[in-house]
């Protein structure tokens, strides 16, 4: 069992209206995890309820549901919580290609908008299967979620600079090794966002940071992105920071986004990375007050 912060103060400054949470995954009742993925998180589960409450307490109007590698390449979970969420929900799915055009259409049907490729333990759909994936999305317009190591990217850098769909490269990087923010890796990267068709998430800080909090290498590399180009960082909550197994250990969202918020110039770069990049990358229709 774990004891998840679900409210409490909520973040200085205030998210504005129209906040997006790019990375979360949720998780409801039914759907066992499957061969290969890492398991079902920590109980209780994460589910819409528990989730809607984050959203009231951070001032996250809109989401994009991730697919969790529990659930491998079996979609039905976050299709379910698409539905549970309604309106405010769209998703980031698995597919290959073996994704027939009677499934796709399905999925999008459904509030799909994306497609994952991790190249990490635990990933359903690895970097060997790019190209097939960027032809489905293009097809569709989606856009692709990638994460990999990215102390590698200068190995794959030639695979990346040829995907065509809009894509995202997740979780600050996820530099394991850490990196230079201005060594090479980080240059590279700048080219690619320069191209037009990339993004850079702000999630999941922790999961790559070699530093205790405030995650100051983490912290350097995403000053350096945000400074270079504002209008392509777009940011993620990670709720609920699966990666997180003890109570003791488990963040406070508030004060996570504070920080890594933190790292953006100032307000017009904040309500970009939160509002209005992830309109662009994910396709959503401009978000109207109720």
């Amino acid at each position: 069992m774990i004891e998840r912060i679900l409210s409490g103060r909520p973040p200085e400054p205030r998210l504005p209206r129209g906040t997006v949470d790019t990375q979360m995954h949720m998780y409801l009742p039914g759907f066992p995890s499957l061969p290969g993925g890492p398991g079902l998180p920590v109980e209780p589960l994460p589910d819409a309820g528990a989730y809607r409450q984050v959203m009231d307490w951070l001032g996250i109007d809109r989401v994009i549901i991730t697919q969790g590698n529990a659930h491998q390449k079996d979609n039905a979970n976050t299709l379910a919580c698409l539905a549970e969420m309604g309106a405010a929900a769209r998703g980031v799915v698995v597919i290959d290609e073996t994704t027939s055009d009677a499934e796709m259409r399905g999925l999008c049907e459904a509030g799909a908008v994306g497609a994952r490729v991790m190249d990490l333990p635990g990933g359903a759909v690895r970097l060997d299967a790019l190209e097939a994936v960027d032809a489905r999305a293009l097809a569709a317009d989606w856009m692709i979620a990638v994460q990999f190591d990215g102390n590698g990217l200068l190995d794959h850098l030639p695979r990346l600079e040829r995907i065509r769909s809009r894509w995202v490269f997740d979780h600050h990087g996820k530099f394991l090794g850490g990196v230079d923010p201005d060594g090479p890796e980080i240059a590279a990267l700048l080219k690619l966002i320069d191209r037009g068709n990339v993004w850079f998430k702000f999630a999941g800080v922790y999961e790559s940071s070699r530093d205790a909090w405030p995650y100051a290498d983490v912290a350097a590399v995403s000053r350096r992105i945000a400074a270079h180009a504002p209008e392509r960082i777009v940011w993620g909550s990670n709720w609920p920071h699966n990666m997180i197994r003890k109570t003791e250990d488990y963040p406070d969202d508030a004060r996570l986004a504070e920080l890594v918020l933190g790292w953006l110039a100032d307000e017009r770069s904040r309500h970009l990375a939160l509002v209005e990049n992830p309109e662009r990358l994910f396709k959503l229709p401009a978000f109207v007050a109720a």
